[in-house]
């Protein structure tokens, strides 16, 4: 009965959590992105304005991860039928709050970093920098191509007690439109080993 009581509370807590944030608006959008050459191929650069409601901050304070997922897609028009996918590459971010030590943490892979606030936290994680994407190799030099990129929030790796609700709520339905440019290779390699842009988080 302890164990049945413990699930419906869980489960009262996130109906709770989620209605409650009815309302409220959040959204994501795309500025600036760029592939710039670099000695292993082409790297991404962007940035993003993430605006997140104070529903989805008291979400991340109360413990929940938020999963922040960049989506990086190349293509090549072909005359003869659809649009070849040349690459096709995703990253995840982990937000979350840490309330023993009263830190924020951004996490993607192996790397991660700690911050006093979310505000901090968040000015990170909406400036990519130095992701490669494109080996040498996988691109023609002079040949065009269409870039895009995007970033959402991935609610299937939240817990399963909170999808269903997550699913229906607009609140938590939260992505960027593609931002799309033109592309069209140069060299991919860099004169002397020239440096790269500095990121405080790596895509890698």
């Amino acid at each position: 009965m302890r164990c049945c009581g413990k699930l419906f509370s869980t489960l009262l807590f996130g109906l709770t959590l989620f209605t409650s944030f009815a309302g409220q608006a959040a959204d994501i959008s795309v500025r600036n992105p760029n592939l710039s050459v670099a000695e292993d191929g082409y790297t991404l650069a962007a940035d993003f304005n993430i605006n997140l409601n104070s529903r989805l901050d008291e979400a991340i304070a109360k413990g929940i991860t938020l999963y922040f997922v960049v989506d990086f897609e190349l293509t090549r028009s072909r005359w003869y039928w659809l649009d070849e996918q040349v690459v096709s590459r995703s990253q995840t971010f982990q937000l979350s709050y840490h309330a023993l030590t009263r830190q924020y943490r951004l996490s993607s892979g192996a790397l991660h970093q700690s911050f006093p606030s979310l505000d901090d936290a968040q000015r990170i994680l909406s400036r990519l920098r130095n992701w490669l994407v494109l080996e040498k190799g996988t691109v023609r030099a002079d040949q065009p191509y269409f870039a895009a990129v995007r970033m959402r929030l991935d609610l299937s790796q939240m817990p399963k007690t909170f999808q269903v609700n997550a699913l229906a709520n607009r609140d938590w339905n939260l992505s960027s439109e593609w931002a799309r440019w033109n592309f069209t290779p140069t060299e991919t390699s860099v004169p002397g080993g020239a440096p790269l842009s500095p990121g405080a988080v790596d895509a890698r």
